[in-house]
């Protein structure tokens, strides 16, 4: 009889009623090892089942192996023993081999021939395509490690080991790879890493010279040209020196073009700015922070796509960022080059600083100082750009696309270098380098290392030639009105070539034009008239134009009475300046339109007209501006007969005071007549013809701009500036400013001289002009010498321990300043000592007065207009303001004076002044 259960499972049961000694432990550890045992049992019996059925399962792959071997061998060549090839192929060595010599006997053409192949060629010819690996690659990155993508990673570039290399098929499959796979977000990233480096070697970039820029550039997307960047940066920047001199250029036309079909400032957004403002500064050196807005109206032959780009993997910006770094464009330049590989690179130069336009010129010039001068010998002082006997001096249709990139970046370059680029160094008369020192010399008293003397990268004699291709392209920008048809002649209209506006343009070479001339008003080394242009314009055509144009908004206020009354002033004031009107000549709405944008070359390039014809420019803008102001019978009699003039009362130890309360909210641009009230508070006797007013400026002048009262500072030259402190930006110490402004606006308006000198760098402001390292100079000696020794540091900056902050002392007390976010944590090295040059001086020069600054130029704008200032330079400003120092002529004087009453210049006591005065004049 059949027993369920053994012996062994029978539960033990005690029936006899007596308790058992056996304790809880001891019966617990009996059911742990009953459940233990049975497990085991349970184990053994599914390890039994599956070995069965793994033998079950092999015995059947061997039969069927078996069987497939017998059909394959009844058809080696066909269809149905291909299959069984598929099958048996990978331990069947033999099998394999008989259907390779099958195939290689002769018998491949009938498998292509057959009609069912049709289907698996097409499978195989999907797996080859780049499609199909653009949409495995493409997949979230976790699905690196897919085992599938390797071996489609081999098949994506078979042909280019299976194809001859000028076939079309080649270049076909070239381009693809191109605008399918190498677009893919973070490529290198989504490749298994064993596969990574198969593929930049199978990836034929030594035979770049095939692919189809232009088609490459149409089929992308703003998105896909950025990828394209950034995975060409991973895969062909670590083999640029396995490729040609030919792949060379065309890499860097390939990158050139990506960049410059980009949307502007894509990786680089400027600051938000108002739309509000006046013309635009092309050499303005205002803070980023500023609330005093210069917007330019700028007029583009070539239009940006609006497409918006969406936002780019951390990983992306970061590959791209590496492309206009110091140590890339070092490799770059220093790569074998050929006359037609190096104009692709300088092309790659000018599009990245179209992108990053704050950085590269600097990062070039700290990567090769001597760019410079190989750009303007090589290619820029042969070239027809800028020659007199060009047409227009644009170089007509002799010049190219790549001449003006070359000529574009040469000014960009030199324009970066004269921020850091003291006179000393400019000029050539920097201290020679010390015998035995191996081309170094020992820094500055009290700083130990050695520094580099770095000359100028361009002769004396150069820049003359030069400045002069930069002065006649910056006359013909300005002066010439047909742009687009001039833009499109010199290939600016190309963007693809050349992404750079007319307006760019015109930016670029006046900002480096303007630098040049600074330093030859400091220390003149062109020859007399160089800057001249009065030969290629009618000048007194164009002074009329000018002020008509300045005046022609006001003149139709005029009415007809008032023609009689201006005659008779001009009648009675001899040599009195013309007062142009309608009625004196006439032009139309298209003559107007056709002379407003040249006389740009006033407020641009305002040098070109000589000194005494813009100073008499700027007086008929005064008494233009006077009489607009008399469009009112009010204003008129107060213009021509002094009716109704400003009463101001003034004390006399009182006076700086007294004018700040009482001309605070009059109109300075109305006579004032000023009365002196006595220490006892008396009026003074007298009439104000002018002298009394002049006496009281004189005083006001003597005491505002007095160091003592806090508001200004002298350097060594005693030349003034506003003082820097923090108390000096408090709202009473601005209105002071404001109020010296309008006062000096005053001086300005009635030609009064004022016995001040200010210092350069704050009269550059007044201009809207850049201040360079040399204007330190004046302000700070020992930080300039400090800064012009960090400069030229040979040995390694970082002992020096610097970091991109600034002490400033306020009363006794020191504070770090950070130059840049979170400064006190990026040293100073080699690549950026010349930005930390930099903003140390526009901190010092700029920032620190940059409050008192715009409070003393809004009061100055509200007398002077601040397109009249900018027809000079601050020596010619400093001119306008307290006169040329040398003796006074006194046969000139004699010969310019008016007498009133019954006086003229043979009366008896007339002659004996003047004689008295020639014979104690200085001889």
């Amino acid at each position: 009889m059949f027993t369920p259960f053994t012996e062994e499972r029978k539960r033990k049961i005690n029936l006899g009623g007596v308790s058992s000694a056996v304790s809880n432990t001891a019966l617990l550890g009996q059911a742990r090892a009953l459940r233990t045992e049975r497990l085991e049992q349970q184990r053994r019996h599914e390890n039994a089942s599956k070995v069965q059925a793994w033998w079950r399962g092999t015995l059947e792959t061997r039969r069927v192996r078996r069987e497939m071997r017998r059909m394959f061998e009844r058809d080696v060549c066909g269809m149905a023993g291909l299959r069984c090839l598929v099958i048996i192929g990978r331990k069947d060595e033999e099998a394999l081999a008989t259907w390779s010599s099958a195939m290689t006997d002769g018998s491949s053409a009938y498998f292509f021939r057959h009609y069912r192949s049709v289907p698996h060629l097409k499978v195989l010819n999907a797996l080859l395509s780049h499609p199909t690996t653009t949409a495995a690659l493409g997949d979230p990155l976790g699905a690196r490690s897919s085992p599938t993508l390797t071996p489609l990673v081999t098949l994506a570039t078979l042909p280019f080991s299976a194809l001859p290399t000028q076939s079309q098929a080649y270049i076909t499959s070239l381009n693809a790879i191109f605008t399918s796979i190498l677009v893919i977000p973070v490529l290198p990233n989504r490749i298994p890493s064993a596969a990574l480096v198969d593929f930049s070697a199978r990836v034929p970039f030594s035979n770049l010279g095939f692919l189809d820029i232009n088609h490459v550039i149409e089929v992308t997307s703003h998105n896909d040209k950025l990828n394209l960047a950034a995975n060409l940066q991973v895969f062909v920047a670590p083999r640029y020196k396995l490729l040609d001199v030919k792949a060379h250029k065309v890499y860097f036309i390939l990158l050139s073009r990506l960049l410059n079909s980009l949307p502007p400032h894509v990786l680089n957004p400027p600051p938000l700015k108002s739309t509000a403002g006046v013309a635009s500064r092309y050499d303005s050196d205002s803070d980023s922070d500023s609330s005093r807005t210069r917007v330019a109206l700028v007029s583009s032959f070539s239009s940006d796509s609006p497409l918006a780009i969406t936002s780019l993997d951390a990983r992306t910006l970061k590959r791209l960022s590496t492309l206009p770094s110091v140590s890339h464009i070092s490799t770059l330049l220093s790569l074998p080059s050929s006359p037609t590989s190096r104009p692709a690179l300088l092309q790659l130069l000018f599009a990245l600083s179209t992108i990053w336009p704050a950085d590269v010129a600097s990062r070039i010039l700290v990567a090769a100082p001597s760019l410079v001068r190989e750009i303007y010998r090589g290619y820029v002082r042969g070239c027809p750009v800028g020659r007199d006997s060009s047409a227009g001096a644009l170089g007509g249709e002799a010049s190219t696309a790549e001449t003006w990139i070359s000529f574009l970046l040469l000014t960009e370059l030199y324009t970066k270098a004269m921020v850091t680029m003291g006179d000393d160094e400019f000029f050539g008369t920097s201290p020679g380098v010390e015998a035995g020192s191996g081309g170094r010399v020992l820094g500055s008293a009290g700083m130990g290392g050695a520094m580099q003397v770095v000359r100028n990268p361009l002769s004396l004699d150069e820049l003359v030639e030069w400045s002069r291709q930069l002065m006649n392209v910056a006359f013909a920008l300005h002066w010439r009105e047909d742009r687009e048809a001039l833009a499109k002649n010199i290939g600016l209209g190309r963007q693809e070539i050349v992404r750079c506006t007319w307006e760019g343009v015109k930016e670029k070479v006046t900002k480096c034009l303007l630098g040049i001339h600074a330093r030859d008003s400091r220390k003149p080394f062109v020859p007399p008239g160089h800057w001249l242009v009065t030969s290629q314009i009618d000048v007194q055509s164009f002074v009329e134009a000018a002020m008509y144009v300045q005046q022609a908004p006001s003149c139709t206020l005029l009415t007809l009475s008032f023609r009689y009354e201006e005659r008779e002033l001009s009648s009675t004031v001899p040599d009195s300046p013309v007062l142009l009107s309608p009625r004196n000549h006439s032009y139309s709405k298209r003559q107007l339109a056709h002379l407003s944008p040249r006389l740009g070359v006033l407020n641009n390039i305002p040098f070109a007209i000589p000194f005494d014809v813009r100073v008499s420019v700027f007086r008929h803008f005064v008494v233009n501006d006077a009489v607009a102001r008399a469009s009112s019978r009010d204003h008129r009699e107060t213009f021509f007969y002094g009716n109704g003039r400003h009463r101001v009362q003034i004390r006399r130890g009182s006076v700086a005071q007294d004018g700040f309360d009482r001309l605070a909210d009059a109109d300075l641009k109305a006579p004032l007549e000023i009365v002196f009230i006595d220490q006892f508070g008396a009026e003074e006797a007298g009439i104000d013809g002018g002298g009394v007013f002049k006496e009281f400026f004189t005083s006001l002048c003597k005491e505002v701009f007095d160091t003592d009262r806090g508001l200004w500072l002298a350097n060594k030259k005693n030349e003034l500036y506003p003082n820097p402190h923090t108390y000096a930006t408090e709202p009473h110490s601005l209105n002071w400013y404001r109020f010296i402004g309008r006062i000096l606006g005053k001086a300005m308006y009635e030609g009064i001289l004022v016995d001040v000198a200010f210092a350069g760098f704050f009269l550059a402001k007044w201009l809207g002009r850049q201040s360079f390292l040399d204007d330190l100079a004046s302000l700070d000696p020992d930080l300039y010498n400090g800064l012009v020794f960090l400069k030229h540091y040979t040995e390694n900056l970082e002992d020096l321990a610097l970091n991109f902050t600034i002490a400033v002392d306020e009363l006794g007390v020191t504070r770090s300043v950070d130059l840049i976010p979170n400064g006190s944590n990026v040293a100073v090295t080699k690549e950026n000592r010349l930005q930390y040059i930099q903003l140390i001086s526009h901190y010092r020069l700029t920032k620190q007065i940059k409050l008192q600054s715009e409070a003393f130029f809004d009061g100055l704008s509200e007398m002077i207009d601040p397109r009249w200032i900018r027809m000079f330079n601050q020596q010619e400003i400093q001119i306008l303001l307290g006169g040329v120092n040398k003796p006074i002529d006194f046969d000139d004087l004699r010969r310019h004076t008016n007498y009133g009453g019954l006086y003229d210049d043979n009366e008896e006591t007339i002659t004996m002044f003047w004689n008295e005065s020639l014979s104690s004049a200085p001889s």
